[in-house]
């Protein structure tokens, strides 16, 4: 009887793991279902806000640049019934209009003083192509032309916040796209590339070279969506600076805390400091749509999603971090290196 019992007390005890295990099984393929879900419902999200963006930035761009392109129209056609004017005048009016250069005297044999000296024809014209060249390349002080460490496009962050005008959203792009097709972005995403098939990250891409191009493709395509998503699509939209301003003053730890401190905080269009949305927000967007559309099938996890958008923002935090103190190295390296060519 005893023994009886103790195989039915096992029995038991069987049967209760068993339940216990399945429920347990349970749990998790439920907790899997609900991850995936959610997943797929921020990638979803993220392009619902990508195409609405997409859809509402022309007319956003066209209702920002139609006051210039007014100011444009009546400015032409003032100079039109100027010009028509000008031309239905008598050659009498026109001798007496103050506006209209005098011809020079000429001089004669007769006259002993010296006759004024005449202005030249072009003198105003040259003036407005000056201003006009002036004008029409906002790009030239709108952005820079520095590079980080010599060779990383750092075409994003001014020295001096004195007296700069707002990017517009063409110039917001062409930026972008200036850094994100540099030939520098390139060899540096092949790096990377060869980094990450030697730690066999991602295995689902595979080894060898097809592996390698996978890797390749996917770093390259992950960092200028990311680029996009920050510094032109998120920033048109909504009126904010992609811009990095070098506070250049202060001690090391003030400069510090105000370099990550750009990560939250940035400069609207308009000059005052508001909420980073564009990082926060553009890259996440950008994290969700590259992990759920040509990442392997087992990367696409929100888990991992969180992890890379938590990757972008951290190196975009180290990265604004270097662009403050860039030029103390810069300067240090120039001054050294002079300094051992009069050694020399």
């Amino acid at each position: 009887m005893r023994i009886l019992a103790g195989m039915l007390n096992g029995l038991e005890t069987a049967g209760d793991s068993r339940v216990t295990l399945s429920a347990r099984l349970g749990e998790n393929k439920t907790m899997k279902i609900c991850r995936d879900f959610l997943g797929r419902g921020i990638f979803v999200a993220a392009l619902f806000v990508l195409g609405s963006l997409i859809v509402a930035l022309p007319a956003f761009a066209q209702r920002v640049a139609a006051p210039q392109f007014g100011l444009m129209t009546e400015d032409r056609s003032a100079g039109s019934a100027e010009l028509a004017g000008a031309q239905n005048q008598s050659p009498a009016a026109a001798s007496q209009n103050p506006a209209t250069p005098a011809a020079c005297p000429p001089a004669t044999a007769q006259s002993d003083q010296k006759p004024a000296p005449c202005p030249p024809a072009d003198a105003s014209k040259a003036a407005n192509q000056t201003k006009t060249d002036q004008n029409g390349k906002p790009d030239a002080a709108a952005t820079s032309k520095d590079r980080l460490f010599y060779a990383m496009p750092n075409f994003l962050t001014l020295e001096s916040t004195e007296h700069v005008p707002p990017l517009t959203a063409g110039q917001k792009f062409k930026a972008v796209a200036r850094g994100s097709f540099d030939p520098f972005q390139f060899a540096w995403y092949g790096l990377l590339s060869g980094i990450n098939e030697a730690n066999g990250s991602e295995p689902g891409y595979g080894n060898g070279f097809q592996g390698y191009a996978k890797r390749y493709g996917a770093s390259f395509a992950d960092g200028t969506i990311e680029n996009f998503m920050v510094g032109a699509v998120m920033a048109s939209a909504l009126r904010q600076d992609p811009r990095f301003y070098q506070k250049s003053d202060g001690t090391f730890m003030h400069r510090l805390e105000y370099a990550v401190s750009r990560i939250v905080i940035t400069r609207g269009d308009s000059g005052r400091s508001q909420f980073n949305a564009s990082e926060i927000f553009g890259s996440a967007i950008a994290a969700g749509v590259s992990t759920y559309s040509y990442h392997p099938h087992a990367d696409k996890t929100l888990d991992n999603t969180l992890s890379v958008w938590g990757t972008q923002v951290g190196y975009d935090t180290i990265t604004t971090v270097i662009k403050e103190f860039w030029p103390d190295i810069r300067r240090k390296f120039s001054k050294k290196t002079k300094t051992d060519g009069d050694l020399q």
